[in-house]
């Protein structure tokens, strides 16, 4: 039986923090920050000179091997192989058993819903054989309505639900109110790795406006995504939580309350915070930014933060192609209808002057070019002092 889909919730000082997976050989630079050896040293070849999670430039690249943290990831390893072990004993049900399992579900089940679990995860064709069984996803989901049903059992179904989701094809059972306060309740009180799952069924149900708008409309769920973005969370968690949050958004009504729920201000502190270096939690972040800037509620939010306009501005040409095109597009959707001085301000401290410039010479797409010429007109009056002073040469870019 495969145990890679045995589900282990990782301590996140044991991940790098460029590629988030548990690292091997961890070493420290000189700044006091801790990567996995194979990470830091393909940064360092790639001519950059700065600590990845602080950007300040460092004062020798030598890097010292973290022998405390080394073996309390050993110690940490060898008490999930141990895990693993234990989890072995668990015999997969056949076909029949688990036509069986499946009536024992009216009863509320613990023991069937795990039994059922371990059949899911097995393979694509038992995943098959479940959505074919006549009643089963009906049983499932008359398991979610259950409210007095415990945490443990609806984890269980979650589980099977996010294993089973190519398979479904009424989506409209998923959408009912007793529904979405199952996975409301997943996310107030579920395991991590339950909080991922409900949230990638949540993103599976983003599929059009109704679907988007029912979602919105439940109490309070909005407001646990917006807590699943907090920076101490587990990555994976906060990752999940940006790409649900990015399928909902993109109706005005809905962006309106991802707003009003206090997603901005989150997002400010992933971006600001020198430790957020996984590209995906970036790009991410910015591109949730750049929807919400195409409503004027969150225009009108981005332009009166001056810390959050210079984290936009910072991560311009410092991440990626595509979080340098979110970047440049939030500051252009931002600009274009306010020409607010103050904020103008905000972009020319943190060079953003120099590095829209550069954004010109670069290879991103013509439209976010054409932005970047657009913005150079509207920051001209204010920003001369800064265009007289830009020099690539030292200008730090990050390659794409």
């Amino acid at each position: 039986m495969r145990r890679d889909d045995l589900y282990i919730t990782v301590p996140n000082f044991f991940r790098c923090p460029i590629s988030l997976d548990v690292m091997k050989s961890p070493v420290s630079l000189c700044t006091g920050v801790t990567y996995d050896r194979t990470s830091i040293q393909r940064w360092l070849d790639s001519g950059n000179n700065t600590c990845p999670a602080t950007m300040q430039v460092l004062q020798t690249k030598d890097f010292v091997p973290n022998r405390n943290l080394q073996r309390l990831i050993q110690i940490w390893s060898d008490s999930v192989a141990r895990r693993e072990l234990r989890a072995e004993s668990i015999v997969v049900p056949s076909q029949d058993q688990i036509k069986a399992l499946a009536k024992q579900l009216d009863n509320g089940s613990i023991s069937a819903l795990t039994k059922i679990a371990c059949f899911a995860r097995e393979s694509e064709e038992n995943r098959e054989f479940l959505a074919r069984m006549d009643g089963f996803l009906n049983a499932v989901y008359d398991f979610m309505r259950n409210a007095e049903a415990e945490i443990e059992s609806i984890e269980q179904v979650v589980q099977i639900l996010d294993l089973m989701m190519s398979k479904i094809l009424d989506k409209k059972p998923f959408l009912e109110s007793n529904c979405l306060s199952t996975i409301h309740l997943v996310l107030q009180r579920g395991s991590p790795d339950s909080q991922i799952r409900s949230l990638r069924i949540l993103e599976f149900l983003a599929v059009d406006g109704e679907s988007k708008l029912k979602i919105s409309e439940k109490d309070g769920l909005f407001a646990e995504l917006v807590k699943s973005l907090n920076k101490n969370k587990d990555p994976r968690l906060i990752e999940a939580s940006l790409s649900c949050l990015i399928a909902i958004a993109t109706r005005k009504r809905v962006k309106t309350k991802v707003i009003q729920s206090g997603t901005i201000p989150e997002l400010k502190i992933l971006l600001s915070e020198p430790n957020t270096t996984a590209v995906s939690i970036i790009e991410k972040s910015l591109k949730l930014l750049e929807t919400l800037s195409s409503c004027k509620e969150g225009r009108a939010e981005i332009r009166r933060d001056s810390v959050l306009l210079q984290a936009i501005v910072q991560k311009v040409l410092k991440v990626s192609s595509s979080a340098t095109e979110h970047a440049v597009t939030i500051l252009w959707m931002v600009y274009y209808l306010f020409r607010d001085e103050t904020a103008v301000d905000a972009v020319v401290s943190g060079n953003g002057m120099t590095k829209i410039l550069l954004v010109i010479q670069s290879n991103c797409s013509p439209a976010v070019r054409q932005m970047s010429a657009d913005l150079l007109k509207i920051f001209g009056v204010n920003s001369k002092p800064c265009l007289s002073s830009y020099d690539t040469k030292t200008t730090h870019i990050m390659p794409f």
